[in-house]
């Protein structure tokens, strides 16, 4: 490539890149050695040879017909290299408020991010929230010859409409869904991170709303560099491994600097987080950073996409919609259950908050709502169904005349039960879990999540004939959907083909009973009258008898998930 395409760049923050060495390999055939390449950090010495290679990628970007190009700006907005007036540009709405970052560019060039994305409301009407989105122009400016050609890489971004391919979120809804979906991953693969959060901000899912901007915007140029490399090649994906890795690499820290956890407003923690990740390079390099996000063995993208899609189906039934209004959106959403509206005979507000952090992340936008509870609505099975059917997950808690107290997470409603008529059949999801809360805590989730080995993800027909047609980068560079470790509890077991149809028994009920857990034994049975019950050892949940292994119910409480954004 000819062009200078370092004339936005302040070199004197640039360290040991080469503006003028001749590119390296520019073009790859070979799509493993374009990830490795990717990952391994080619061409971050060489600034030629990277602005290469992401013309050469952006250009294969499959796009809908009619993306704006570069021909088309300079025909709106001219084209200029020299110094732009930012406030001559608004930037729009759907940023969000959301600066643009520097990144080793020149002042003056903070201008031309603004001009571009000028351009960009104008010529794609449809996006209503991309904060992200001021970071990635920032960066493309870097390793292009103009605004106009940076402005052709955003629109190809924005136009990709490759099946299955996600690259930047263009609406709210998109957004919050894909902040839900974090929270679920964190929750799955970063538990000691996640308890920290919980331990000390006041909403969880707060914090978890910057895990973008963490990675676009937050990030020092070098870091962000290296992660705009692979998020090229092999997707959105990218960002959630590198934002979990972040999130890691923040719980080391505190652990290392501060013995004492103490609740903090969330605006505290946030900027705390904000704080780490500017100055990361004071602990963490590039390398180590992308080594330990593609150190986790995540979920395949086939899941994360079913995840995302639930999660996106969950807030649009609480009225989330695309275009959603940022003062709608800025209602606060607690993890933490609120203590003031909240009274169980069962459990504490400090014992609910802790089986809250439990639950998965996208129900976290939702509070307690007691739905059933014997002192008031009598011992009677029949009535425990007929205030629960409907709600979908409940949470069961049982207290007995000893005192103990053990409970269930219960992810499908109970009216499933009926689809196997008089018969007593289970049903349910992988999300399910049981646990007890005295004498101490402890959560038993399902079997297969700590023992892959028992089942093998199922993959149809016409998956597997997809997969054979197609040999595209996307495809080639995509993980594998069957790999064992990599399930998603979400997924219902249809989903799976298990070695013992004991590891999937969920929930079941008919007239006589309600049982949660099977296999050779089940970890809760409660008797049509709710006043006894058993619990003992099961192959679903591989749990021990969570309290005196025959017990008398003193009380059962179940509780829904109340939306707070309609209450």
């Amino acid at each position: 490539m000819a062009v200078d395409c370092g004339v936005f760049v302040d070199w004197s923050q640039m360290g040991d890149v080469s503006r003028d060495a001749a590119p390296g390999k520019t073009e790859y055939k070979d799509l493993k050695e374009l990830k490795q390449h990717a990952r391994s950090g080619q061409w971050a010495k060489n600034h030629s040879q990277r602005s290469a290679v992401y013309q050469q990628l952006l250009k294969a970007l499959p796009c809908r017909t009619v993306t704006p190009d570069a021909a088309v700006y300079r025909d709106i907005v001219g084209n200029s290299n020299s110094k732009r007036n930012p406030s001559a540009y608004t930037l729009p709405e759907f940023v969000d408020g959301t600066a643009v970052p520097c990144y080793c560019l020149k002042a003056e060039s903070v201008g031309s991010v603004h001009a571009v994305l000028s351009c960009v409301a104008g010529q794609f009407p449809d996006i209503s929230h991309c904060p992200s989105l001021p970071a990635v122009t920032a960066l493309l400016l870097h390793w292009s010859a103009d605004e106009a050609q940076c402005f052709e890489s955003v629109s190809r971004m924005l136009a990709c409409n490759e099946p299955g391919r996600r690259l930047l979120d263009q609406t709210f809804l998109a957004y919050q869904s894909a902040c839900m979906t974090f929270g679920d991953l964190v929750h799955k693969y970063c538990p000691a991170a996640h308890k920290l959060m919980v331990a000390t901000a006041t909403d969880v899912l707060e914090v978890y709303s910057d895990w973008q901007r963490w990675v676009l915007g937050d990030l020092p140029f070098s870091f962000a560099a290296r992660v705009m490399d692979v998020f090229l090649v092999e997707g959105y994906k990218v960002l959630y491994r590198v934002a979990l890795a972040i999130l890691k690499f923040y719980r080391k820290q505190r652990a290392a600097t501060s013995s004492a956890l103490t609740k903090q407003d969330s605006a505290a923690v946030r900027r705390d987080i904000q704080v780490f990740v500017q100055n990361i390079g004071k602990s963490v390099t590039p390398d180590k950073l992308l080594e330990k996000a593609f150190s986790i063995r995540l979920f395949s993208r086939k899941e994360i996409t079913l995840l995302q899609l639930a999660n996106e189906k969950s807030l649009q039934q609480k009225g989330i919609t695309v275009k959603q209004k940022s003062s709608i959106k800025r209602q606060n959403v607690h993890l933490a259950v609120n203590a003031d509206n909240f009274s169980s005979e069962i459990v504490s507000a400090k014992e609910i908050r802790d089986i809250w952090s439990w639950i998965p992340e996208r129900f976290a936008l939702c509070q307690p709502q007691l739905l059933f509870t014997t002192s008031t609505h009598g011992c009677s099975l029949n009535r425990f169904y007929s205030h629960c059917e409907g709600y979908e997950p409940t949470l069961m808690l049982i207290r007995t005349i000893d005192g103990e107290v053990c409970g269930a997470f219960l992810s499908t409603d109970w009216e499933e039960r009926k689809r196997g008529g008089n018969k007593l059949s289970f049903f349910g999801t992988g999300e399910c879990f049981v646990f007890r809360m005295k004498p101490e805590m402890e959560r038993y989730e399902w079997v297969v999540i700590k023992h892959p080995e028992l089942a093998n993800t199922a993959q149809s027909a016409d998956d597997e004939q997809t997969s054979a047609n197609n040999n595209d980068a996307s495809q080639s560079l995509e993980e594998p959907a069957a790999d064992p470790s990599q399930l998603s509890p979400f997924l219902s077991t249809r989903h799976f083909n298990l070695n013992s149809r004991n590891t999937s028994m969920f929930m079941a009920g008919n007239v006589d009973s309600i049982i949660i857990g099977g296999g050779e034994g089940n970890a809760l049975y409660i008797d049509s009258e709710l006043n006894h019950g058993r619990t003992e050892r099961c192959l679903t949940f591989d749990n021990p008898p969570l309290c005196a292994e025959s017990f008398q119910i003193a009380l059962l409480e179940v509780w829904g998930f109340k939306d707070t954004m309609t209450s």
